[in-house]
């Protein structure tokens, strides 16, 4: 490895778009891995760019952290990721927007039926009482609080 194939953090900082705290945070959370100088200083692979953005498109996404570092622990330290690697993340957040997408339709399914519905009875409402789920805890207007 080259010292011109090292990034510093400011560098990749730049080069991300986020913050050098951002990047220190992902760091402390194990996403990316700094090498250190002999007078310890972070310096970061280049690859490190495509861990980072990686980071940044799963949020817009709306992938928690959790499922971020999931997806990303198959990826391998060390080198850049590859297009096999990125593939098999790719099908883990494939299968998470599938089962967004579903929620959704779902939602709008039963939106569609509420608005036209007009009942006007929670004990029927699909939206906010399925399965009369608040019946079971006695009658009243409690839940609306």
């Amino acid at each position: 490895m080259k010292a011109n194939d090292l990034l510093t953090i400011g560098e990749l900082a730049r080069r991300t778009g986020l913050s050098v705290s951002a990047i220190r945070f992902y760091e402390d959370k194990g996403l990316v891995a700094a090498l250190r100088t002999s007078g310890n200083q972070r310096r970061f692979l280049r690859g490190d760019i495509r861990r980072l953005s990686f980071i940044l498109i799963a949020q817009r996404l709306g992938l928690s952290l959790a499922e971020i570092e999931q997806a990303m622990a198959s990826l391998p330290q060390g080198r850049t990721p590859n297009a096999p690697d990125w593939k098999k993340i790719s099908r883990t957040v494939r299968e998470r927007i599938e089962a967004q997408i579903a929620a959704l339709e779902k939602v709008r399914e039963d939106l569609d039926g509420c608005i036209g519905c007009g009942c006007l009875s929670l004990k029927k409402c699909a939206l906010y009482n399925a399965d009369d789920r608040w019946g079971e805890s006695g009658s009243g207007p409690r839940v609306l609080r």
